[in-house]
């Protein structure tokens, strides 16, 4: 098995993939044609009448699978506890917002925006009640950061079921534009006392979902009271008509159906930060506020449930941290033995998720194919041995592990644990 050189990756520049790639991918071509002939391109025809929305095209078919618990197979939505991205499918790094993943602890409400008030109090100056009008007359802000569940990977902590395919392993991320006040500007609006420490969410959904959030630096210049999403108001399903954002943040922070902000000088210690999300560790301590999502990656195509031939293969994925930027994202086509640095597919933002690629020629014989990201804090995505050491296998949230997808000598992509 020769794995890609580095020196291969890094001509992956618009100009190297060109000059690089064109034998590999020529040869995959069907047909050669002169450069002036149209006689293998498809005849022009009529089109179809404008419509209020545009639909997706229909060889197009895109859908979130419903699940209940890790490594259960889908089942009907009336049982899901969450609905996974269809990471496989999608290009780039923009999730659309009917594709993004749904968590939710007691179904969707139906919000009424016009009768939807948001209660700010505690150690403040001036404890008011805001309208939707009240908060969309305020500065906004825009930014694209991916928001991720902290369950996301949860299904390989113990096993590795092989017939799970990327969506299952790690569907529960998506990126968007998310769009709203400045968390700044409402703490600076009702006058936060500062001796006020932490900030108690509170959403509006049937299960009462609160979460105690410490004021550091990072939240308060960050945080984002989201109405939009994608350039248009919140979907139900992610917290229409307002949610808190927190880039970079465990999912569970994001509260979703915002309707109280209380300041105080100490944790509140909410029962989702007690029985929900607290976890126990290796050396037998439990965990508490863990927040930052950690670096990440995951190898999108070829992965779990693919089928692919020996010869030219693209390789691609996703990379993304809760601490900042992604630096660097490595691949390995031989089973961890030696690693090779791919394309970064800019624009690299930070908290956001990266795609990557590399070429890669299989030879055919069984291998394993594994990435690990490298962020500009310099942390690195561990391996599942170094990750087990320290967390144990008794946890259940932020499984930040490098995933490994075993190849057989007939091209078939399996899950493994390494």
């Amino acid at each position: 098995m020769k794995p890609v050189s580095q020196d291969k990756l890094r001509k992956l520049t618009r100009r190297g993939m060109l000059r690089g790639t064109v034998g590999l991918v020529g040869a995959t071509a069907a047909t050669t044609v002169k450069a002036d002939s149209l006689l293998h391109v498809p005849p022009r025809g009529p089109g179809g009448l404008l419509s209020a929305t545009s639909e997706r095209s229909k060889f197009v078919h895109l859908a979130r699978i419903p699940e209940s618990t890790p490594g259960r197979r889908p089942v009907d939505p009336s049982e899901a506890i969450n609905a996974k991205t269809p990471i496989d499918r999608l290009v780039g790094s923009i999730t659309p917002a009917d594709l993004h993943y749904e968590r939710s602890h007691s179904g969707v409400p139906d919000i009424d925006p016009a009768q939807h008030r948001l209660l700010v109090h505690g150690e403040v100056r001036k404890q008011l009640v805001f309208t939707m009008n009240d908060l969309q007359a305020m500065p906004t802000v825009s930014r694209i950061a991916f928001l991720e569940c902290t369950g996301n990977g949860w299904e390989n902590w113990k096993e590795a079921p092989p017939d799970l395919t990327v969506q299952n392993t790690h569907g529960l991320i998506s990126t968007n534009e998310w769009t709203g006040v400045p968390l700044s500007y409402l703490i600076d609006v009702v006058g936060v006392d500062p001796r006020s420490t932490w900030m108690l969410a509170e959403g509006g959904d049937g299960s009462a979902v609160a979460r105690s959030i410490p004021l550091t630096d990072e939240i308060i210049a960050e945080g984002i009271l989201a109405y939009g999403q994608n350039g248009e108001p919140l979907r139900p399903a992610h917290g229409f008509p307002l949610r808190l954002f927190l880039p970079g943040f465990e999912g569970n922070l994001n509260i979703k159906w915002l309707r109280r902000l209380k300041f105080g000088d100490r944790p509140f210690m909410t029962r989702w930060e007690t029985a929900r999300y607290t976890q126990l560790q290796a050396d037998g301590e439990a965990r508490q506020f863990q927040l930052h999502q950690d670096v990440n990656s995951v190898i999108t195509s070829p992965s779990g449930m693919m089928q692919i031939r020996p010869g030219y293969n693209r390789i691609t994925g996703l990379a993304w941290s809760g601490h900042g930027r992604i630096a660097r994202v490595e691949i390995s086509t031989d089973g961890a033995k030696t690693w090779c640095d791919a394309h970064l597919a800019g624009p690299a933002l930070p908290k956001a998720q990266t795609r990557f690629q590399a070429d890669w020629v299989w030879d055919g014989k069984p291998t394993k194919i594994i990435s690990r990201s490298t962020d500009d804090k310099r942390h690195v995505q561990p391996d599942r041995a170094s990750f087990i050491a320290k967390t144990g296998t008794n946890a259940l949230f932020h499984y930040n592990a490098q995933q490994t997808w075993a190849i057989d000598q007939n091209g078939q992509v399996r899950n493994v644990l390494s």
